[in-house]
């Protein structure tokens, strides 16, 4: 039976994801489920009285081409090791997404094999890069002017700064800033903030330890002295950073040496040409054709 989820099958819930990702930190799923996770938002696929399969829909807005589109990510799309390629995911995909088709011009998901969702029409749009960086990539600079405690308004000042240059992205607020730098401290991660001699904020690195890795999981920086000063930040952390941008920012100028991997990211789904088509007063048939009327690079850099 597929229904929404109720708040008494919440720890169930949360067990599935951590049978289904073992490779999730055990700490962002905890995190997830006490201040993210809500049950209105999940559906389930339940035999016999048992949670065997989920997948949250979580609403967003999104920005395009100076519109706010309503939108939604799919996430934690899991079935139960013992239930699977018996087609109760399929079921619980086609209810769900019979529901964003009727509230909805765009649903997105994120997955690493996107053949799973490719038969619903999902196609991977958004591309990030991951540029592998070490001391001798980055010029030696001080860290003056680096902070490890930048408030949540500085974060977004400096992102909503920066997020002109992109189309495709979340609008972002106050309230979003404050649980973010909760739930980076809840991964054993930091946001470093770089801010000029004028203490005007300039950019931020997001980084998250990975074993003798780092991760910068997101980079927001004004200017090329932002940039370089954040990396050199992230390099007193670990030997090896992983610098993941999108894919549109070629950062090959700056750090020509350094070895990178360009991979998808995120898939989207066009839930109504027609009415895709009255909004823009452009002629499309795909989702690709959709986002390739973009009058900027894409920035999806969203995960929840």
């Amino acid at each position: 039976m597929i229904d929404k989820a109720r708040t008494e099958q919440t720890s169930e819930i949360r067990e599935l994801w951590k049978i289904c990702f073992p490779k999730e930190d055990p700490r962002y799923i905890d995190f997830y489920f006490k201040n993210i996770y809500d049950p209105r938002n999940c559906y389930v696929n339940v035999v016999d009285g048992k949670v065997v399969s989920a997948i949250m829909r979580n609403p967003h807005a999104i920005m395009f081409n100076g519109r706010v589109l309503q939108a939604s990510m799919l996430v934690g799309a899991a079935t139960l090791p013992d239930y699977r390629r018996q087609g109760h995911m399929k079921e619980l995909m086609d209810v769900v997404l019979d529901a964003c088709e009727h509230s909805e011009l765009i649903t997105m998901i994120q997955s690493e094999d996107p053949s799973l969702y490719e038969q619903f029409g999902f196609r991977t749009i958004y591309r990030r890069t991951d540029y592998k960086i070490e001391r001798k990539d980055v010029k030696r600079i001080t860290n003056f002017g680096c902070a490890y405690e930048p408030t949540a308004i500085d974060l977004l000042k400096v992102y909503s700064a920066f997020i002109r240059r992109f189309n495709g992205f979340y609008p972002r607020d106050l309230e979003y800033f404050v649980r973010y730098k909760k739930e980076i401290t809840a991964v054993g991660g930091k946001i470093v903030a770089y801010y000029d001699g004028k203490d005007h904020i300039r950019g931020y690195a997001v980084m998250i330890p990975q074993g003798n890795e780092l991760r910068v999981e997101e980079i927001v920086y004004l200017d090329s002295m932002s940039l370089v000063k954040l990396c050199n930040a992230a390099l007193q952390e670990r030997r090896i950073v992983h610098l993941l941008v999108s894919e549109a920012e070629n950062l090959s100028l700056v750090f020509p040496n350094a070895p990178k991997k360009t991979f998808g990211s995120t898939m989207c789904r066009l839930n109504d040409a027609s009415l895709f088509i009255r909004v823009f007063n452009r002629r499309v048939i795909t989702v690709e054709d959709a986002f390739g009327i973009s009058r900027r690079p894409l920035n999806l850099n969203e995960f929840a």
